[in-house]
């Protein structure tokens, strides 16, 4: 199957429509943000928008003109922490109203699997350093 690339300021727009209208859309991420879990080249993911956002979610937001696919970390009312799960001290901040679409399913292959609330690893935070680069090294 022939893969088309297209700037994310394309079709992420696009994407936002089909996601309000309540369709499912799949996407082959891009970037090393959400290592080990996610990964560009091997993986794709199914968005969907639902109601509400919880803390371990996989979300796609709009974040000042671009966009990111990281974990919600903390939701204090409307706003939101996001931090990717590849990244080791940058967080970022948006409202729900940012929130494009929820990861509902991870695509690996022939095999399709919920994505986890990544409760261990956001505990292994103050280590995950250690841990990517250990990752690195071994794929």
């Amino acid at each position: 199957m022939d893969r088309l690339f297209v700037p994310n300021y394309v079709l992420l727009e696009d994407v936002a429509s089909l996601l309000e209208e309540g369709r499912e859309v799949v996407l082959a991420p891009r970037g090393n943000s959400m290592l080990p879990f996610i990964r560009e080249g091997r993986d794709s993911v199914a968005l969907r928008k639902l109601d509400g956002v919880k803390v371990g979610d996989i979300v796609l937001a709009r974040l000042a003109g671009r966009y990111v696919m990281h974990r919600v970390v903390a939701v204090e009312g409307e706003k939101l922490t996001l931090m990717g799960d590849g990244n080791v001290g940058l967080k970022e901040h948006c409202t729900v109203a940012d929130v494009i679409g929820t990861v509902v399913w991870i695509v690996r292959g022939n095999k399709k699997f919920k994505p986890g609330r990544g409760r261990l690893w956001r505990a292994l935070c103050p280590l995950r350093r250690i841990l990517l680069a250990l990752y690195r090294r071994l794929i």
